[in-house]
């Protein structure tokens, strides 16, 4: 049997590999995306995209 300490590690770790996933899922799903779509857009126009559909709401 794990000791406490071990226990209490590996639920850091799951919790750790957690946050990364919530926050991280979304960002890697657009890099993804940006880096293998054809032909690629210019990042300019992606971030003027985001910032004008900003400014609508």
């Amino acid at each position: 049997m794990p000791s406490e300490e071990t226990k209490e590690r590996i639920i850091k770790a799951v919790d750790f590999g957690r946050t990364i996933l919530h926050y991280g899922w979304i960002p890697f799903i657009i890099y993804v995306g940006y880096t293998r779509s054809n032909p690629q857009p210019s990042l300019i126009k992606c971030v003027a995209l985001l910032l004008s559909s900003r400014l609508l709401y």
